[in-house]
């Protein structure tokens, strides 16, 4: 009886994906979840995932409101995806709220941690997003590119480029672009310096990247 449970609901979570994901259709997708009895955390996760893709966050939240069980780790970060995609009143209040009540085991979590410094830099909290940030034990290059974008976001580019000096981690074409657009608006003696250097020093598989190209080209201009 179990297997068979977990086969259907295997099943059941893979047409929801396949639906939401591949052929856009929302309404089908929507109504196959709501006639599922036992919806686990996952399949939360899966509709959340693809309401986003498919620019229907509103709904996200929608569907958070009807969970009858509470939120996993997973299901935290794609709502706090959701609330910084959204960036209104409504999502300002459920993405804080979330973030007041998570439990404790899940702040030491990268990933939920990230998504959170993200949403409330979306919202201009820049200061609860640093909290947050230096709460962070190990931190990873993902969880330093969201911090310095947004802080650019929030048009605190001398902060992002201190932040970026920080960091002694291996840097992905992310940190490049973000650095080179910080030195372009910037575009003092020290921040002529640093991009040169950094461009100098750049991967060349970088180089390749449209977006780094792009704005390391737009730096060079503005020196």
């Amino acid at each position: 009886m179990l297997s068979n449970f977990l086969s259907n609901t295997l099943k059941i979570q893979a047409i929801i994906n396949k639906t939401l994901m591949k052929c856009k259709d929302i309404d089908n997708a929507m109504h196959l979840f709501s006639s599922i009895t036992n919806k686990s955390n996952y399949m939360y996760t899966v509709m959340f995932k693809g309401l986003i893709t498919n620019n229907e966050a509103e709904k996200v939240l929608d569907l958070f409101n009807e969970m009858k069980i509470e939120p996993d780790q997973f299901n935290l970060s794609t709502l706090f995806n959701a609330c910084a995609v959204l960036n209104n009143n409504r999502a300002m209040k459920t993405g804080k709220k979330l973030l007041a009540e998570m439990p404790e085991n899940y702040r030491n979590h990268n990933t939920i941690s990230t998504s959170a410094i993200n949403m409330l830099m979306k919202f201009g909290d820049v200061e609860s997003a640093e909290t947050i940030f230096r709460s962070i034990k190990t931190k990873d290059i993902i969880t330093y590119n969201v911090m310095m974008k947004g802080y650019v976001g929030n048009e605190m580019f001398e902060k992002a480029l201190n932040l970026f000096q920080q960091i002694h981690l291996s840097l992905t074409n992310v940190t490049y672009t973000i650095a080179f657009n910080c030195c372009a608006k910037l575009c003092n003696d020290r921040v002529i310096k640093i991009g040169k250097e950094l461009l100098a020093k750049m991967p060349e598989n970088y180089r390749n990247d449209n977006k780094t190209s792009t704005s390391a080209i737009d730096m060079l201009m503005k020196f």
